[in-house]
This record gives structure tokens, C-alpha cells and sequence, in this order.
């Protein structure tokens, strides 16, 4: 890895901030230009219709151009002297720049084909490229063009292959604030990864610090780029376990230049109308979110069909009655069922086909009838159809279900014994659905009833973050909502907290509806340092899941474990007095149950501690079942033992704890360690 010129401020460097001055002129007239042309806009529609769309497009555009977070413009530079692009240069950044949009580009999109070549280019395999530049900015920088510091060149062409320092130095800068987007430092595998085809569903395995969530959120803005009129008509959709790993995400795409994907947690997705008021015991939580439960609800719904009660059909006309015969009616109602459509679908094919039944009578006697008379039948058979194939809402089901023994002992025969659907039925029913207090996991359920009475809309493609912990019910709450769509999957079996956490992909990726997608395992970190994956991996050997050990590139960091013997909080502020001395952001891991009391302690002692949803925060005091998915450069894990104990599947909560360090991590333990 070379400098074309070992002086502080090379000629070369002079020049490279002269094109980014050039680019950021450039970037600023496209804004511009974007506003300008939703003013002219309005005034060229051949329609209103056509000018609504056209209007809506111009100022979505415009809109995402003034949102960019500022920042530099490029962090590569690719330089050609093969391939179709020999003796072409061009500098790679977050989104496209020209001067003109028929013009040359000055920045092309990390997105765009040509710059794969910057990931996957290797002197093995150059790809065409003779020179592969990185350029190093000032930590923070919001794109000055002074904060251009250096620059590194990997003559390709020349077999050079060695570690780049840049590169080193911007994987392990301190961690504050929300998570940053990896476009300059997306490695091969990941790159393999993220420009994966629309159209193959794909789930990463990854090991802790492996950038699983940065490749999926990258995968989407490749989507969108590369497919964006299909993406954007069924739309995208982010769903992260909580707000406050949402939170932590949620400027990785719009520094990408996408800002039109919905973010989101399935709670919100299902929750429809309702809050969630009730609250389960931890058995029927458990059988709520058991896979067994889609039957039991199906056969639920479906009892209220019957073709047995399809009487003989008279519709009064005048002094004459039209008459559809009762095995006729029955025969349509056991026709219909046997084709399994959607429970509303259904029922509107009932009446369509008794109507189609009268009209095909009234044909014979005096012709074709005129639509309003079809109309006014499909009127009048209502009542009919209401006694064989009910209107119903979900809620009424799911309240029936959980309230009438008699109803969930005909729905769960064969399925659910005795104990189980004692612990299931609710202990005080309500009056009426209305009056319900809905469980997390009720709203589970009454999801699956309503995508049984229809199905609901669909996305283009959705990115599944944390999947481990989704139980099989939820998994097909995601799955209704991606039938005709993909899945990026993105999880760690290790990492699996809930008491219905996946134990294999294979299982999980079936309740998904994908059980035909790879499986790529992500093993090498670039996050997290060597020593912390190596404590890490003593624990991993205790888990009941079967995924590689991850590896860690990085040889710095440093792993401390502290004995606090009877004073225990003493040594967490201790522990965190030396992290503050550091450079970088500060995590106070702990058991939910011992929160107040290490709050109380860091306050008394004067150390200004924040809610892990303040991601600005220099110290962050975070319960153990929030943390997943964040990381801060300096963690203190406290009390080890009280993390593992604290739930059915502690140990591998303290896989997640002991595995957000991302430069020291030092664990303050008064008890043996359970590790």
C-alpha cells in the first residue's frame, strides 16, 4: 500500500480536494435543479392525473436531495487499464454526482456495477483495475474538502496486496452515536452478499461484529438502486426487534440517499387498532406463539362455515319468488370451501355463485336481465349467505377462542391436551371482544385470523433483523406479508433470547415460507477485537445451537475482569471511571433487576448516565434485554451470573452482552462466573 508522494500535502492530494470542491458545486446544483423542476412540472401535465404523479415523483426527489446527510462525497477511486473501462478513472461515493445528467459522472455510486470492482478486486484478481485508491477523511467530517487528510494506492496491477491502514483505521474508530454505514469498508463476502439478486430470498448467520445489520440494510439501498420502480410498487420494509434498535439504524439509508423505506418492529406491523393492555403467563405466551396455534385458529374460523344449514333460497319478485334448492345452495357452500380461498374471499364467492345461480334462471324465463337487477339479487341473497358463511372479525374469533372452553376444546381436538388449553383459556373473559385486554401475543393471533379472512398487503422486499428470536407465528406474520416478495434474514442462533428462539435455520426459514433460501454464514469480525471474541467463544461452547465460532481480524482491544467482592456497584463505577479516560462511548450493561441500583450508585457518584435510546450520550446505562443489536466502544458488563439467571436462556443473553464491545470490554463480577 503506497502514497503517491510521502510529503504531508502532496500535489495529489491538492488535486483530490480540488474534484471534491468540483463535486460538491455539482451536488448543490443538483438540488437545486431537483426544486426547480417541481416548479416546472406543475405547468406540463397533459392531465391533472398525470400532473399529480408527476408532481408527487418530482417532489419525492427533491425532497430526498435536500435531506442528504452531508458528509464527503467519495472514499475510493477505481483506476481502469483493463476491461471495457481500460484507462477510465472514476471516484466511488454514496450516491451518484454529475454536472449534467448526460455528462460524465464526477462520483459513480458504490451501487453502480463498475464498483464492485472495489470490493472484490484483489491483486489474485484485479478485475481491470491498475490502481485502487482509498482516501482518508477526518473523523466526523461533514465533508469539507481540507478534511481530505490522505490517501492510500494499491497498485493492483502490480500484485500489491497489503493490509490498508485506512481501511484499519475507519473499521475501528470510536463508535458514537448511531450506527454508520460501511459502504467504503464493505468487505468481498459481504459484497457478494449485498448485491444478491431481488428475486433469491437469502439468511446470514452472522457471528457477533460480522456487520450482519450493516449488510442488510446495504442490500436493501442496492435493491432499491438496482430495481427501483419493483421495489418501490410493492415497497420495502426494515423490521428491527425494538424502537431503540430502530433508532440506532436509522441514518444508515438516508446516508445512502435513500429515505423512503419504512422502519419498523412487527408489534407495530400487526398491532392494527389495539394496544397491547393484557398480559400472559409465560406458559400461554408460549403456547400463543406455538406453530400449533395456526390449526387451531384456522379451525376456529372455518366452524362457522356450514353447508349443512344451507336451506332452500325463495327471493320474492312481485307475486313471483326465485328459488335457488337447498343441496343446490349446499353443494356451492362445499364447493367453495374445498378451494381454500381467504375466508372474506370465500364468502363473496358464495354469493356471487347464487347469483350467478337466479340469473342464469331469470336468462331462461325472459332474457338477459339488466345489471341493476343482478345488483339488487346479490342484495337479497345476503341474508342467506350470513347463515352459511358469516361476516366475522378477527377479534371475535380470538375472543371466542380464549373464552368459550367448548369452542377451543372442538378448535384444538388432536392438537392441544387438556392442560394446554386450560393454561390458554383467559381467566376472566370479557364481556365481549370489545372489552378485551389484548396480550403481545392475542395480537399474534388475531393477525393470523385476519390473514385467514384476507390476506394482507404485501411488500417487494423486507429485511428481517434479530429472526432468531421470532417464534413460528411470527415468522408467518412476516411471511403473509412477503408471498409474493423476498426476505434478506439476518440473525445469530447464538444470540436467541425468547423462550421460542430458533434452535436451526432450517426450521425458522420454514415458518418463514423460504425454506429453500442459502444459508450464509458471516464468521470473521471486524468490529469486535480478538480478545473479546475469544471469551465470547468460551461461552459460545455452552449453548445448546450449532454455529461456527466467530474469528476476529483485529488484535487490539482489551478484556479486563474485574472481582468486586462484597462492593460490587463500587466496581462498576470504578470500571467506568477508567472507560471515560478512553476515547469513545461507554455501555453500562446490566440485569434488568439491578438497574436501579447501579443507577443509583453512578449517580451518587457523579457520573452522568443516559437511557440507551440517547445514542449521543458519552454513558449509557443499558438493561441486558435492550442491548441487542447496539454496541458502544467501551463496555461494563456487570454481574455476570445475575444476567444468566435472570431468564430461561441467560446464558445466551450473555452472549449478547458480552459481545457489544467494540475496543474494551471489563466485567465487574461479585459472583463466580458462569462462563
Amino acid at each position: 500500500m503506497t502514497s503517491p508522494d510521502p510529503t504531508p500535502l502532496t500535489h495529489t492530494l491538492h488535486l483530490e480536494r480540488a474534484h471534491h470542491d468540483t463535486c460538491r458545486a455539482a451536488l448543490a446544483a443538483m438540488v437545486d435543479g431537483a426544486q426547480e423542476q417541481v416548479v416546472v412540472g406543475e405547468d406540463v401535465s397533459a392531465s391533472g392525473a398525470d400532473a399529480e404523479v408527476l408532481g408527487y415523483r418530482l417532489r419525492s426527489k427533491a425532497k430526498e436531495m435536500r435531506e442528504l446527510p452531508e458528509g464527503p462525497l467519495f472514499f475510493g477511486r477505481l483506476d481502469f487499464d483493463g476491461s471495457e473501462h481500460a484507462g477510465q478513472s472514476y471516484h466511488v461515493g454514496r450516491l451518484r454526482i454529475s454536472e449534467h445528467p448526460a455528462a460524465p459522472p464526477l462520483v459513480v455510486d458504490w451501487r453502480a456495477p463498475v464498483s464492485r470492482a472495489f470490493y472484490q478486486a484483489s491483486a489474485h484478481d484485479p478485475q481491470g483495475v491498475a490502481v485502487r485508491r482509498r482516501f482518508g477523511w477526518a473523523p466526523g467530517s461533514r465533508g469539507a474538502s481540507d478534511d481530505l487528510t490522505s490517501l492510500e494506492d494499491e497498485h493492483l496491477s502490480r500484485g500489491e496486496d497489503r493490509a490498508s491502514d485506512i481501511l484499519a483505521r475507519e473499521i475501528e474508530r470510536p463508535r458514537v452515536g448511531p450506527m454508520r454505514d460501511i459502504a467504503a469498508t464493505i468487505q468481498p463476502e459481504q459484497d457478494d452478499l449485498v448485491r444478491g439478486d431481488l428475486g433469491v430470498s437469502v439468511c446470514v448467520q452472522g457471528a457477533p461484529g460480522t456487520g450482519k445489520t450493516a449488510v442488510g440494510l446495504h442490500r436493501a439501498a442496492y435493491l432499491l438502486y438496482t430495481h427501483p420502480q419493483r421495489v418501490q410498487r410493492g415497497g420495502m420494509l426494515i423490521l428491527g426487534p425494538n424502537r431503540t434498535f430502530l433508532s440506532y439504524i436509522a441514518q444508515v439509508l438516508p446516508a445512502l440517499g435513500e429515505t423512503g423505506v419504512r422502519q419498523s418492529t412487527l408489534a407495530e406491523e400487526i398491532g392494527g387498532r389495539h394496544a397491547v393492555t393484557g398480559r400472559d403467563d409465560p406458559p400461554a405466551a408460549l403456547l400463543k406463539h406455538d406453530v400449533r396455534m395456526a390449526e387451531v385458529l384456522r379451525r376456529a374460523l372455518y366452524a362457522r362455515v356450514s353447508a349443512e344449514r344451507a336451506g332452500e333460497i325463495a327471493i320474492p319478485e312481485g307475486a313471483y319468488r326465485w328459488r335457488v334448492p337447498g343441496e343446490v345452495f349446499a353443494r356451492i357452500v362445499a364447493g367453495v370451501r374445498a378451494e381454500e380461498p381467504p375466508y372474506a374471499v370465500g364468502r363473496e364467492r358464495v354469493r356471487t355463485r347464487v347469483v350467478a345461480c337466479i340469473q342464469a334462471l331469470a336468462e331462461r324465463r325472459a332474457g338477459p336481465p339488466p345489471n341493476a337487477w343482478v345488483r339488487k339479487m346479490a342484495t337479497a341473497v345476503r341474508p342467506y349467505v350470513d347463515v352459511v358463511w358469516p361476516r366475522v372479525r378477527a377479534e371475535e374469533v380470538v375472543a371466542e377462542l380464549l373464552a368459550d372452553e367448548r369452542v377451543l376444546e372442538a378448535a384444538g381436538r388432536g392438537l392441544l391436551d387438556g392442560d394446554e388449553q386450560k393454561a390458554l383459556l383467559w381467566r376472566k373473559p370479557p364481556r365481549s371482544w370489545k372489552s378485551a385486554r389484548w396480550s403481545a401475543a392475542d395480537l399474534v393471533l388475531l393477525d393470523e385470523v385476519g390473514g385467514l379472512i384476507e390476506h394482507p398487503e404485501g411488500y417487494g422486499h423486507v429485511v428481517v433483523d434479530e429472526a432468531q428470536d421470532l417464534s413460528p407465528m411470527e415468522c408467518r406474520a412476516i411471511a403473509r406479508r412477503a408471498v409474493f416478495g423476498s426476505l434478506t434474514v439476518l440473525g445469530d442462533l447464538a444470540q436467541g433470547t425468547t423462550p421460542w428462539a430458533a434452535r436451526t435455520w432450517a426450521e425458522q426459514l420454514t415458518h418463514l415460507g423460504r425454506a429453500d433460501a442459502a444459508v450464509v454464514p458471516l464468521t470473521t469480525g471486524f468490529r469486535v477485537p480478538e480478545a473479546v471474541v475469544g471469551l465470547a467463544n468460551r461461552l459460545l461452547r455452552h449453548l445448546d445451537v450449532d454455529v461456527p465460532e466467530a474469528r476476529s481480524l483485529r488484535g487490539d482491544g482489551e478484556l479486563r475482569i474485574r472481582e468486586a467482592g462484597e462492593d460490587l456497584t463500587g466496581a462498576v463505577v470504578a470500571a467506568v471511571r477508567d472507560a471515560l479516560a478512553r476515547e469513545g462511548s461507554v455501555g453500562v450493561i446490566t440485569a434488568d433487576a439491578d438497574l436501579p441500583r447501579v443507577r443509583a450508585a453512578l449517580d451518587k457518584a457523579g457520573v452522568p448516565v443516559a437511557a440507551p435510546d440517547d445514542l449521543a450520550a458519552r454513558v449509557t446505562l443499558t438493561p441486558a434485554t435492550l442491548v441487542k443489536g447496539l454496541e458502544y466502544d467501551h463496555v461494563v458488563a456487570v454481574e455476570p451470573a445475575a444476567i444468566a439467571e435472570a431468564e430461561e436462556r441467560g446464558l445466551h443473553r450473555l452472549y449478547v452482552v458480552l459481545t457489544r464491545a467494540v475496543s474494551g470490554l471489563e466485567v465487574v463480577h461479585g459472583r463466580p462466573l458462569p462462563f
